[in-house]
C-alpha cells in the first residue's frame, strides 16, 4: 500500500512531495521548523531585495533533488534500498539544521562550534528521540556507510546541497549568471565502482555549473555590500559579547543572553548547547540589533543603527594585503571623527574562493568506453581550480582621509 504524501508548493521546482513517516516527522519537528526563521543568504537582501528565502526553503529543495537523483541512479542499476533512500533524504534534509542566524556572523563569535558539528549534534538528538531511526542517515552524513556515493549526494562536489542553493539563490536574487542545468546534471549522474560519476554527455553542464558557482560567489556571497553588512554584524556581536563580559546590561532574548553572558571558559554539554541554540534564530538577533541601536555604548549603537537603517560601511577589495600605512591612516581618521575608540571601526580581512578543488574529491566523467577521467583532464575550458584570495578593508563612509 502506497503511503500518503504531503505536497509543498516550491517557487523554484513546483510541487515537492514528501511521504508520511520519518521525513515528514523531521520536517514537523521544532528543530527543523526553526529553519523557517533563518535566511539562506544572510545579509544579501541588502544588495538583492528578493533574497529573503530561508534555510527551510533550501532544505526542502535539496530533498526534492535528492529524490530525483535516487530515482535516476536506480533506473541505471544502482542498488539503493528503501531504507537507504529514506536515510539519504533524511541526511540532506538535516544537513543545514545546525546553521545559526545571520549567516556565519554568530558561528565565528558567540558559538565556537562549526555548523556541521551542530548539525550532527541535532541529528544525534533526533535519533535518540526517534528510537534509532536516524542511525543510517548519520552514517551517510559522516561518510561511515560503505556506499560512498550516498554521502557524495549529501556532501560532495556535486551534492544536492550545492545544486539547490545555486539554483535557488540565483532565483531569489535575480542573478541569472547562477542558473545551472540542475535537471540535466541529475539525469547524467551514475554510479561506477561505488563512486558518483557524470556520464560523458553531461560534461558541458558540469562546466557551466562550476563557472556559475564561481560567479555566484563573487557576485552574491562575496559582494562588497554583503560582506560589509556581515562585517558590521560580526563586530556588533563581538562588541556585545565584550560588554556582556564587562557586566553591561544588554537587551536580548533568553537564548541570545545565554551566548552573550556565558563565561569564556564555560564548556557546556552538547545537550545544554542544543537547548539554547535550538531557540536561536534571525528574530532574536534582529530584535537585539533594533534594541541596541539606542544603547548608550557608542560603538554598539552605531553598528546597530547602521544595520537597521542600511547605513553600511564602505568596503574596498584588493588583490594584495591592505597596506599597514593605509590602515593606520584610516584608524587615525576614524579617531578624529568618533573619538578614542574610533580605530575599532576599521575592519580588515580576506575571503577566498575556489570554484573547483580537484585535490579533495574530483568530479569524474564516465565515457561510453567505460573509461573514467576527472573533469579537469578532459574539459576544454578553464575550471578555475586555483584559489582566489581577495583582501578587504571596511570603514565608515563619513571619515575623512587621503586615499593612497
Amino acid at each position: 500500500m502506497q503511503r500518503k504524501r504531503k505536497i509543498f508548493n516550491d517557487p523554484v521546482y513546483g510541487f515537492v512531495s514528501v511521504p508520511e513517516g520519518l521525513l515528514l516527522e523531521i520536517i514537523d519537528h521544532p528543530y527543523f521548523q526553526r529553519l523557517r526563521r533563518i535566511r539562506q543568504v544572510g545579509m544579501a537582501h541588502y544588495v538583492y531585495p528578493g533574497a529573503l528565502h530561508t534555510r527551510f526553503h533550501h532544505a526542502l529543495g535539496a530533498l526534492h533533488l535528492m529524490q530525483q537523483a535516487i530515482e535516476v541512479l536506480r533506473s541505471k542499476g544502482a542498488d539503493i534500498t528503501e531504507k537507504e533512500a529514506e536515510a539519504a533524504c533524511a541526511a540532506i534534509l538535516l544537513h543545514d539544521v545546525g546553521h545559526g542566524p545571520y549567516s556565519h556572523a554568530l558561528e565565528h563569535n558567540l558559538v565556537d562550534v562549526h555548523h556541521e558539528t551542530l548539525s550532527l549534534l541535532f541529528m544525534q538528538a533526533l535519533d535518540r528521540q526517534y528510537g534509532g531511526q536516524l542511525r543510517l542517515a548519520i552514517q551517510i552524513f559522516t561518510d561511515e556507510y560503505p556506499k560512498h556515493f550516498l554521502h557524495q549526494l549529501v556532501s560532495g562536489q556535486l551534492d544536492m546541497d550545492r545544486m539547490d542553493y545555486l539554483n535557488r539563490d540565483s532565483f531569489f536574487t535575480g542573478v541569472s549568471e547562477g542558473v545551472i542545468g540542475y535537471d540535466r546534471i541529475i539525469k547524467m549522474l551514475a554510479v561506477h565502482d561505488g563512486e558518483l560519476v557524470v556520464e560523458e554527455k553531461g560534461i558541458y553542464s558540469i562546466e557551466k555549473f562550476l563557472i556559475a558557482r564561481r560567479l555566484m560567489y563573487w557576485q552574491v556571497y562575496l559582494h562588497k555590500t554583503n560582506v560589509s553588512a556581515e562585517q558590521m554584524a560580526v563586530h556588533l556581536l563581538r562588541r556585545a559579547r565584550q560588554l556582556a563580559l564587562e557586566g553591561v546590561d544588554l537587551e536580548a532574548s533568553e537564548a541570545l543572553r545565554w551566548f552573550l553572558y556565558r563565561a569564556p571558559d564555560d564548556r557546556p554539554t552538547p545537550e545544554v548547547l542544543l537547548q539554547y541554540f535550538a531557540q536561536l534564530d534571525d528574530v532574536d538577533v534582529a530584535a537585539a540589533i533594533k534594541a541596541w541601536s539606542r544603547h548608550h555604548d557608542p560603538m554598539l549603537s552605531l553598528l546597530a543603527a547602521g544595520l537597521i537603517e542600511r547605513r553600511l560601511f564602505r568596503l574596498e577589495w584588493r588583490t594584495v594585503p591592505i597596506e599597514e600605512g593605509y590602515i593606520a591612516q584610516l584608524q587615525e581618521a576614524a579617531r578624529k571623527t568618533y573619538g578614542s575608540w574610533g580605530h575599532q571601526l576599521i575592519f580588515i580581512g580576506a575571503s577566498s574562493n575556489r570554484a573547483y578543488d580537484p585535490s579533495s574529491e574530483k568530479i569524474n566523467i564516465l565515457f561510453k568506453s567505460g573509461r573514467v577521467a576527472p573533469i579537469d583532464e578532459c574539459s576544454d575550458v578553464p575550471l578555475y581550480t586555483q584559489t582566489v584570495t581577495k583582501y578587504f578593508v571596511c570603514y565608515p563612509k563619513n571619515i575623512r582621509f587621503n586615499t593612497p
